[in-house]
């Protein structure tokens, strides 16, 4: 008998505010674990509402009917659930304590902490992950440096071993290349590609056409709070509803299942 999964992600009927306004009403959204999604928008598609109604800082209408399931949970702290789900977001970048080391980043994972503070402890055996996990990303070099004197790129990387720490079956990104230079964007989706070759879902949310890995299957366009198109990346993509998407004319460039957006 197949063991049941339930989705990863599962919004139903949701009707959500921020403030006075009104970001979706009766939203439908269900993502499932094992195939990775991109979640694609301009500024002001709703997208920031969505990460925050997926780390459980707002809560959709309450009715019958309408609900927000992570991994099968409506209510609980989204960070308990860190073993199979890891989140970077942009705002856990800007407000991540400054002064903490390398090493504190990635350990403060273990608690979903920012920051590594005095009454936690951490055993051997973690603090031999953490260093595992910063070789693996190629910046063990960083161990010894405070957060708040590295780059973005640096500061990235850095989440991310924070978030694998936890050895993860999936993570939701916010536009984790926003920011970088090409060589750091390259390298960041280089490492996103082998995560999703060696079996972890990623769900990518974004407004950047160029950080869509090839390993992306299904890509989600949302637009003032609704959801425009939904199926395979490559029936979803096209010049088209790009164009309708960002309000520009936009010629769309694929190149061996990577995609770049020009002026029509």
């Amino acid at each position: 008998m197949t063991e049941f999964r339930p989705p990863l992600i599962e919004i139903r009927d949701a009707t959500v505010f921020r403030g006075v306004t009104k970001v979706f009403d009766h939203l439908d959204l269900v993502l499932e674990q094992g195939l990775s999604t991109a979640i694609l928008g301009p500024n002001g598609a709703g997208k920031t509402t969505l990460l925050k109604l997926l780390t459980r800082e707002l809560y959709p209408v309450q009715r019958d009917g309408a609900y927000v399931r992570i991994l099968g949970q409506a209510r609980g702290d989204v960070w308990s659930l860190r073993t199979q789900l890891g989140i970077i977001s942009s705002d856990l970048q800007y407000e991540y304590a400054g002064r903490a080391s390398g090493l504190e980043v990635v350990l403060s994972g273990f608690y979903a902490s920012v920051g590594v503070w005095g009454h936690q402890e951490y055993e051997a055996s973690q603090q031999e992950l953490a260093q595992v996990t910063l070789h693996e990303l190629g910046i063990e070099d960083l161990a010894g440096r405070r957060y708040e004197t590295l780059s973005t790129g640096q500061q990235r990387r850095l989440l991310l071993g924070r978030a694998l720490i936890n050895q993860p079956d999936s993570l939701l990104l916010d536009e984790p290349t926003s920011g970088l230079d090409l060589a750091a964007t390259f390298s960041y989706l280089k490492t996103l590609r082998r995560l999703m070759l060696t079996g972890r879902t990623v769900v990518l949310v974004t407004h950047h056409i160029h950080e869509i890995p090839p390993e992306i299957e299904r890509v989600v366009l949302l637009n003032a709070g609704k959801i425009t198109a939904d199926g395979h990346k490559r029936s979803v993509l096209s010049s088209q509803s790009l164009s309708s998407l960002f309000g520009e004319s936009i010629n769309l460039i694929e190149s061996d299942g990577w995609y770049q957006a020009t002026p029509a």
